[in-house]
C-alpha cells in the first residue's frame, strides 16, 4: 500500500487533526480474501496533505509499538470503540448500538465536545419597574439597591439609601418598638436560615410596612452574600381589612333584628300559649316565618359573596324564557300589594333561545325590581329586547329596569355595585347589587346604571345567548 512520504509527526504538524476529516480508519485484524490484493492508495497530489497514517514497517503495524519520536498513533487502539457502529463516549444507553448520538439528544457528548450552556433571557427589567420596594444590601451590609418602589414606600431618596449600612437606610422596628435589624442579624446567626417571612413593621414616625427578606449565601451555609428586602405599602390590605371589619357587622346587625323577633314571639307563645286567640298566635307565626326567611336570605347572599369573590360562582344553563320570568316577578309584586299599574312591561320579538341558570336570572330579576319599588317612584319600566353581546356579533338579551324617582346622584355611579352600598336608608344590606353584577359577569354578560329618561335609575344587562356546545 502506497502512503505519503514523511514521518507521522510531520504529517500531524503539517495537516493538524480536525483541519480536515480524517480518513475511516480501517478494521485492523480484517481478512482478506483469498486471492485477492489491497487496491493500492494513490499518493498525495500536488499541495496535498500526506496520510497522517504511519507507513507500513514504520513500527505501528499490528502488535508493534509506535517508533521513538512517531508519537502517539492518531487511529485509535483495537480495544477501544473503533467497531463500526459503536463510539467513544463513557458507557451509556447507546454504547455498541450505534453511533454516537452527539449533544442533541441529551446523551453523552463525543470526547472534546462541550455543551454550550443556555442563556439566561435578558428581561429587560429594570429595579424601578417592579411594582413593590426592592432594597439589596452587598455582602458588608450596605445598601447597593434602593428602587423607586422602595422610595415612594418609605419617603427616603434613593441616592440617600445608596451606600449606607442596611439598618440605617431602612431602620424598622416591629409592633414592639424593637429595632427589627438587632433582633434578625441576617450576617450572624445560622448559618441554615433563608430569609425572613412577611410581617408588619414601623418606619420612623410610626408609618406601617409589609417586609420580607431573602439570603442569598454562595454556597448553603456560607457568609451571606446578599440581603434581598421586599417591602409593601398596607394601604390595599388596610381597604380589605375594613371590608371585611364592614361585612362582619353588617352581618351581625342583619342577623340581630330577625332572631330577636324569633327568640321573643316563640317565647312568648312557648309561657303562654293559652292566653293567645288563634289570631294572636297566627300572627306571630306569620312573624317569625317572615324574619327566618330574611335570614335565609342574608345568609344566601353571604354564600353568593363568597362564591363570587373566590370565582367559585357555578352556572347550570338551561334554556331560559326570559320574558316568562319578568312577568312572574311583576306578578309577585302585585300579589305582594304592589299596584298593577305601577309596572309596564315591554317585550320586544325576534328575541333569541337563552341559555342561562334559571335560578340567577330570578335572582338578577328580583334584586333589580326590588331596587326600583323600594327606592325609586313612579312606574318601573322592563324592557326586554334582542341585541348584539359582545364585538364579534354574538347575539344576546338586553333587558333595562327603570323607574322615575330621584335617580342615582352621578358622584355616586361608579359605587353602585360595591358592598355595602345603599342608595338610601329604606333598609336592605347594600348587597343585592354586588351579586347582580357577579350573576351576570358569570354568564359573560355585562351591567350598567345611568338616568332613566324620566330622570330615576335605570339598570341595563346583556346576557348572551350562551348555547351550550353540543348544540352549536
Amino acid at each position: 500500500m502506497t502512503v505519503g512520504t514523511g514521518s507521522p509527526a510531520q504529517a500531524r504538524s503539517t495537516a493538524p487533526y480536525g483541519a480536515e476529516p480524517p480518513p475511516v480508519p480501517e478494521p485492523r485484524g480484517a481478512p482478506v480474501p483469498h486471492g485477492t490484493e489491497a487496491a493500492p492508495r494513490s499518493g498525495p497530489g500536488p499541495g496535498s496533505s500526506p496520510d497522517p497514517r504511519p507507513a507500513p514497517g514504520s513500527g505501528s503495524g499490528p502488535g508493534t509499538g509506535p517508533s521513538p519520536g512517531s508519537g502517539p498513533d492518531p487511529r485509535p487502539s483495537s480495544s477501544s470503540s473503533s467497531r463500526p457502529g459503536s463510539c467513544s463516549c463513557p458507557p451509556g444507553p447507546h454504547q455498541g448500538r450505534g453511533p454516537c448520538p452527539g449533544p442533541d439528544t441529551g446523551e453523552n457528548p463525543a470526547p472534546g465536545i462541550t455543551l454550550a450552556p443556555t442563556p439566561a433571557p435578558d428581561l429587560g427589567i429594570d429595579p424601578d419597574d417592579l411594582p413593590d420596594g426592592l432594597v439589596v444590601a452587598d455582602e458588608t451590609g450596605r445598601v447597593i439597591c434602593f428602587n423607586a418602589a422602595a422610595s415612594r414606600i418609605t419617603a427616603v431618596p434613593g441616592a440617600q439609601a445608596l451606600g449606607r449600612p442596611l439598618d440605617q437606610a431602612l431602620p424598622l422596628e416591629d409592633l414592639k418598638g424593637h429595632r427589627w435589624w438587632a433582633l434578625t442579624d441576617p450576617y450572624g446567626g445560622l448559618a441554615t436560615r433563608r430569609g425572613q417571612p412577611e410581617r408588619n413593621l414601623l418606619l420612623p414616625g410610626g408609618r406601617e410596612v409589609l417586609v420580607s427578606a431573602r439570603y442569598l449565601r454562595t454556597r448553603p451555609t456560607g457568609p451571606v452574600h446578599r440581603v434581598v428586602v421586599s417591602l409593601r405599602g398596607t394601604e390595599a390590605r388596610r381597604r380589605t381589612e375594613r371590608s371585611n371589619a364592614e361585612l362582619i357587622a353588617t352581618v351581625a346587625h342583619e342577623l340581630r333584628s330577625p332572631l330577636t323577633s324569633v327568640k321573643g314571639f316563640t317565647a312568648t307563645l312557648l309561657a303562654k300559649w293559652e292566653r293567645f286567640t288563634d289570631d294572636q298566635k297566627r300572627l306571630m307565626l306569620e312573624t317569625v316565618d317572615a324574619d327566618a326567611g330574611r335570614i335565609k336570605r342574608l345568609i344566601a347572599e353571604l354564600l353568593d359573596i363568597s362564591r363570587i369573590d373566590s370565582g367559585r360562582l357555578e352556572v347550570r344553563r338551561q334554556r331560559v324564557d326570559i320574558a316568562a320570568a319578568v312577568g312572574r316577578h311583576v306578578h309577585a309584586h302585585t300579589t305582594g300589594g304592589q299596584a298593577p299599574d305601577r309596572f309596564f312591561v315591554r317585550i320586544r320579538s325576534g328575541l333569541p333561545d337563552l341559555w342561562a341558570d334559571p335560578d340567577k336570572i330570578d335572582q338578577i330579576l328580583g334584586n333589580l325590581l326590588e331596587n326600583a319599588v323600594r327606592h325609586g317612584g313612579g312606574t318601573v319600566t322592563i324592557d326586554v329586547a334582542p341585541t348584539t353581546a359582545t364585538t364579534d356579533g354574538e347575539k344576546g338579551t338586553e333587558v333595562i329596569v327603570s323607574d322615575e324617582g330621584p335617580g342615582i346622584p352621578e358622584e355616586s355611579m361608579g359605587r353602585v355595585f360595591t358592598r355595602f352600598w345603599r342608595g338610601s336608608k329604606r333598609g336592605g344590606t347594600g348587597l343585592g347589587l354586588y351579586i347582580v353584577k357577579g350573576v351576570v359577569e358569570a354568564h359573560g354578560g355585562t351591567i350598567t346604571v345611568g338616568r332613566g329618561p324620566r330622570g330615576g335609575a335605570e339598570f341595563r344587562f346583556i346576557l348572551p345567548v350562551g348555547t351550550p356546545a353540543h348544540l352549536v
